[in-house]
């Protein structure tokens, strides 16, 4: 980690970057994959050289059942345990003077210091106050022990509650960091990545039934020459999307099973191989496929044979389906593991696309594995499955760090790949309107149901008819609950996922039902350039009107939805508070896209800390600092409350993430 006065530097993930450091991960992982479960799974290491080899790679470093991270502090500081085994410290601000730590309470006090015992914050005030009271309540000796236990953050740094991401899919994310496509601009340069990956990874270029998996492909920024007679693409009602064709083409991808998805994750875009599975799989004969109109809520592009030509959208996905290995998925969630925690992040909402990733972290916490980050997961729900509400046993975990009490309605598709569900055709495509992929008169019939047996419903909508039907079903389950049961829908704390497209009269409905919007600043800022061009100039007014929901009375979450978003919450800070790109720019121009709906720092700032813990029922113990609560925090190199120029964000360092009152990322400095 160098010195105790070395800087941790946590730069901007840009495209090249991002793939050698993913290179990196993907042979750290495979030489030293024994070494590292040992280290992560099973206790202290046996050998001090094992130890240090393993924290300072950082990736390794995480915080399992029965090993406890080197706290990184001063090396020359002696940190006595008390009686209970715990420890304690306090954070303070630069030279005990201008209060810098945020508490995010509820009156958003700011506080020059903290005290640490154990996982938990256990006092705040001046350095005085709490070196009084650190004697008075036993936990120190003498005033001179405890100032050998302060730690002062450096002049301009300040602390805040870490973050938390209410909207993630974190083994998706993993296997994006593995092979990233987000910067491809054609269909060559996707099929350039993918043969890139296979020769740079000796293992997967020996073995041709080996499955390649990649993320973030965008037709959006695709040039009009991606369709060429090399690189295949289909054009379906205004539509084009690539083929199979493309990855045949060429010998180094021909014959293997690629699958790739979509930025927006909506979209699958596989090869050959792939397709030729999935019918063995399936049996179908004569390669005769489903028809589109048999498949609610999904879609399969097809060529003039009536077979797949290689892309399968929404609900069509679950007919490629193949279970990741238990291996693969431990390897991603490693690297969004090491991600988020030098990123700030020690809580994630988990909006998993398939069971496979609820089965992933109930398999960790059955075989007595602690996660080395928080986890609230959302239980997956399929249309065809009976209902379960009244028979799963809702769960919280608090030592293993999982809880599930929520379950996931994914009700329409994306904005991006044409499946949002709008009153009115797309501006660029009046041949369609998006679908359902759950049907209203199901959402009608689930929704009061699960809310009756307790469940947080969180149903991601997109588009503005989707939001409306949404909101129809939690109305209806609002009399229910108040007749049946006496109690009030906000009770449940329901949410609605993305909540992007929204009429005005929707807009006020979920404020005064009391729904919680889960949304995500950086798609703001993303979506901003075609946005209208989807929409129109009149119904684009209601995409990401987050001051207009806030005005209903509505209570936010803020998000990433990584992989589809980077993984920094500082870029969705800044994108929430400007509405601009990095470079400062909008389609509106430097005072930021419809600049009348953003967010001010502290809406901000409490959307990623006290307002996740609310939509997970966590606020007690999570989500500020305040005595009683999990000493959870991040040190940031730039006060981003009151720098004056916005950018100024984007250049702010994490220099130490703590996870119950253990630095699991970084360093404090005395």
């Amino acid at each position: 980690m160098g010195s105790s006065n070395e800087s941790i530097n946590v730069e901007p993930l840009y495209s090249d970057r991002r793939r050698l450091r993913a290179r990196v991960y993907f042979a750290i992982l495979s030489c030293m994959n024994c070494v590292a479960l040992y280290l992560i799974f099973f206790g202290p290491p046996i050998d001090p050289v094992l130890y240090n080899l393993c924290n300072s790679r950082n990736l390794f470093s995480l915080q399992f059942t029965g090993f406890t991270p080197h706290l990184q502090l001063h090396p020359d500081l002696d940190f006595n345990p008390i009686q209970d085994g715990s420890q304690v410290y306090a954070l303070c601000s630069h030279n005990n003077t201008e209060p810098k730590i945020y508490t995010v309470d509820e009156h958003n006090t700011v506080k020059e210091c903290i005290v640490v015992a154990g996982t938990n914050v256990v006092d705040s005030g001046s350095l005085a106050q709490i070196t009084g009271r650190a004697i008075s309540h036993g936990l120190v000796s003498s005033k001179e022990q405890f100032l050998d236990k302060v730690y002062h953050i450096p002049e301009d740094a300040i602390v805040v509650p870490s973050f938390t991401d209410s909207h993630v899919h974190s083994l998706e994310y993993g296997f994006d960091r593995l092979l990233p496509l987000d910067d491809a601009e054609s269909i060559p340069a996707v099929v350039s990545l993918v043969k890139s990956y296979i020769l740079s990874n000796p293992s997967v270029h020996a073995n041709k039934t080996k499955w390649i998996y990649g993320w973030g492909f965008d037709k959006t920024r695709w040039h009009e020459d991606s369709a060429n007679s090399s690189f295949s693409s289909t054009s379906i009602d205004s539509e084009i999307w690539p083929t199979y064709h493309a990855f045949e083409s060429d010998p180094v991808t021909a014959g293997r099973p690629i699958w790739l998805t979509s930025k927006d994750g909506h979209a699958i875009w596989t090869s050959k191989k792939v397709i030729e599975l999935a019918e063995e799989r399936w049996g179908f004969e004569d390669r005769k496929w489903p028809d589109n109109e048999d498949l609610e809520g999904g879609r399969i592009i097809k060529g003039k044979d009536g077979r797949p030509d290689g892309v399968f959208l929404d609900n069509a996905q679950s007919l490629i389906h193949v279970p990741t290995p238990f291996e693969d998925n431990l390897m991603r969630f490693e690297i969004t593991v090491a991600d988020a925690l030098a990123n700030g992040i020690t809580a994630m909402h988990d909006a998993g696309f398939l069971p496979e990733t609820l089965e992933f972290y109930e398999r960790l916490v059955s075989e007595g594995r602690v996660l080395p980050i928080r986890m609230y997961a959302m239980h997956n729900f399929h249309a065809s499955a009976p209902y379960w509400g009244n028979t799963t046993e809702k769960y919280d975990h608090k030592v293993n760090r999982l809880k599930m009490s929520s379950v996931k309605l994914v009700c329409d598709g994306a904005m991006r790949s044409g499946g949002a569900y709008l009153y009115e055709p797309y501006t660029d495509d009046p041949f369609s309107s998006g679908f359902m992929r759950l049907p209203a008169s199901l959402l009608n019939d689930i929704i009061p149901k699960f809310l009756k047996d307790g469940w947080q419903v969180n149903a991601h909508a997109i588009g503005d008819r989707a939001n409306g039907l949404v909101l129809d079903a939690f109305e209806k389950a609002e009399r229910e609950l108040r007749e049946e049961q006496g109690i009030e829908l906000k009770e449940r704390r329901p949410r609605i996922e993305h909540a992007q497209i929204m009429t005005t009269g929707d807009l006020e409905r979920i404020g005064k039902l009391g729904v919680i919007a889960s949304i995500q600043p950086t798609h703001v800022t993303d979506d901003m350039w075609y946005g209208e061009t989807r929409l129109g100039p009149e119904r684009v007014k209601g995409l990401y009107a987050f001051r207009s929901m806030m005005n209903s009375g509505a209570r936010i979450t803020l998000g990433s939805d990584i992989p589809v978003e980077g993984i920094n919450p500082l870029e969705g800070f800044y994108a929430a508070i400007t509405r601009t790109d990095k470079s400062g720019n909008s389609p509106h121009g430097s005072d930021g896209w419809f600049p009348e709906q953003k967010l001010t720092r502290l809406e901000a700032l409490r959307g990623m800390t006290i307002d996740p813990a609310y939509a997970s029922f966590s606020e007690s113990t999570l989500g500020s600092l305040e005595p009683g609560k999990k000493a959870d925090f991040v040190v940031l190199s730039k006060d981003i409350m009151s720098v004056e120029d916005p950018k100024e964000v984007l250049k702010t360092r994490v220099l130490a993430t703590a996870l119950d009152g253990k630095v699991v990322f970084g360093q404090l400095v005395n």
